[in-house]
Formats: structure tokens, C-alpha cells, sequence
């Protein structure tokens, strides 16, 4: 696997304003997808040129807004382990989004953050 860029997620404080800023900018289409408790997840659909995202409330209070860009991997679990075990840290552990897949988010040695994916079935 050539573990590929496969997703790119903002995690912003305020989810109105960076659909408003990135809607106007760029010619991608934002669907709004309703999650529970978790509130409103917004898919972002860039057409077939190229890797798609989304955009949420910041999960962690008081944290500034970022981009998180995800990597496909075969094995979740293990390349989480596999990036503890060289150093880096590991921000969300290993969580399952039912019907889709398992990720989690780590931060390299050197404060750079990053996104794991398995989708499922793969």
C-alpha cells in the first residue's frame, strides 16, 4: 500500500464561518451530516481532482482551529502502535465511525498531527 492521502479535515471553532470563508472561496460542495451527539459533521466534496473532507466543531475546547490530513493504512490498530513505539504521541485513539471505517489522530515527534484511516472492510 502506497498509504495515500485520503481525507482532510478542519477542526475549527466556528463551523458557520469556515463553511461561509471556504464555501466562497473554492467551488466545493458542503453537505451537512447530522451525527448525534457529536452535532453536525459537513462532507466536503471537491468533485474527481482530488481528496475530499470535512469540516466539525473543534473537539478539544480552547484548541485553535486546524487542518488534520488522514492517511490511508491497512491496519489501524498497528500502525497506531507502530507510531507509538517510534515516538510519536497518539491524540485520539483508535475510534470506529460505524459504517465507514476506524481512525485515529497522532502527532509526530515533532508536533506535527496527522490522521490514520481504515476504511471498513479494508
Amino acid at each position: 500500500m502506497a498509504n495515500a492521502f485520503v481525507h482532510v479535515e478542519l477542526n475549527t471553532t466556528d463551523t458557520d464561518k469556515a463553511k461561509s470563508f471556504f464555501g466562497s472561496l473554492f467551488d466545493w460542495k458542503l453537505e451537512d451530516v447530522p451525527m448525534g451527539e457529536m452535532g453536525t459533521y459537513t462532507m466536503i466534496s471537491v468533485g474527481d481532482d482530488g481528496t475530499g473532507g470535512g469540516i466539525l466543531k473543534h473537539p478539544m475546547p480552547g484548541a485553535p482551529s486546524l487542518w488534520i490530513p488522514y492517511v490511508l493504512v491497512d491496519d489501524v490498530r498497528a500502525a497506531t502502535e507502530k507510531a507509538r513505539s517510534l515516538g510519536g504521541t497518539v491524540i485520539r485513539d483508535v475510534t470506529e465511525i460505524p459504517g465507514m471505517g476506524t481512525f485515529t489522530i497522532i502527532q509526530d515527534p515533532t508536533g506535527g498531527t496527522l490522521g490514520l484511516w481504515q476504511a471498513t472492510g479494508e
